[in-house]
């Protein structure tokens, strides 16, 4: 049996690994589909952009709502507001929704998801193990 040195051994090994590529490009959501019809605004790609984030369509929609100070429903993959709003009314929204619930607010990975801690909700970070309290809409 052949013997190596460490540092052999450590230079072989670093030569079979994959260069990784380090990015710094920031959690970006697809593009909204937004248009106006009548009355009422259309958010044609709402379910896939929920999706995406890996939230429940009805707590985005809640805040959506809420945000926008208007009624609306959601009906099959799109959302259906009263009212009319552009599509960067819109896209402001959902960038707060992401910096409020979505994105971690240490490392500002998107790897979050919600847990309940006795009586309180909070945002717990899957990359860097960050928790902080949040208030969930019901």
């Amino acid at each position: 049996m052949e013997e190596y040195e460490y540092e052999e051994l450590l230079d072989r090994a670093l030569r079979q690994v994959p260069s990784a590529k380090a990015t710094d490009s920031r959690f970006t959501i697809p593009e909204l589909k937004v248009f106006i019809e009548g009355k009422a605004t259309i958010f044609d790609n709402f379910e896939a952009i929920c999706s995406y984030m890996n939230r429940e369509p009805e707590h985005v929609m809640k805040f959506l709502l809420n945000e926008l100070g208007t009624a609306g429903k959601m009906e099959g993959y799109r959302a259906i507001f009263q009212g009319q709003f552009s599509k960067d009314d819109v896209e402001h929204q959902i960038q707060r929704y992401m910096d409020e619930y979505v994105l971690c607010w240490e490392c500002k990975k998107p790897d979050t998801h919600f847990v309940k801690m006795e009586r309180v909700w909070a945002l717990k970070c899957d990359a860097c193990g960050a928790i902080r309290p949040i208030i969930k809409r019901k």
